[in-house]
């Protein structure tokens, strides 16, 4: 069974920084990625990386957000620099293993004071 364990959030104010982690149990996975839902919105895709390190961003966090990996530490990170109040929201780790199974965090929450 894989567990991903999700670390790094919290309250910052707007234009701080933090920075999300995920580290998975198990193998290698395909694909890599954040998500995020804030209150009585949609589930959306913050960022994912594959395994070959290609990387992909949701529009409203491009040029603001950096994801990347660790293969030998199993781990997904999410720098999160510029944040905005509506950045404010539960953010979710995703994985995708070889198998094409997928994998949920349990979420952590970030918000961002104006």
């Amino acid at each position: 069974q894989v567990q991903l364990v999700e670390s790094g959030g919290g309250l910052v104010q707007a234009g701080g920084s933090l920075r999300l982690s995920c580290a998975a149990s198990g193998s290698i996975f395909r694909i890599m990625s954040w998500y995020r839902q804030a209150p009585g919105k949609q589930r959306e895709l913050v960022a994912s990386i594959t395994i070959g390190d290609n990387t992909n961003y949701g529009d409203s966090v491009k040029g603001r957000f950096t994801i990347s990996r660790d293969n030998a530490k199993n781990t997904v990170y999410l720098q999160m620099n510029s944040l905005k109040p509506e950045d404010t929201a539960v953010y979710y780790c995703y994985v995708r293993s070889l198998m094409n199974r997928d994998y949920w965090g349990q979420g952590t929450q970030v918000t961002i004071s104006s």
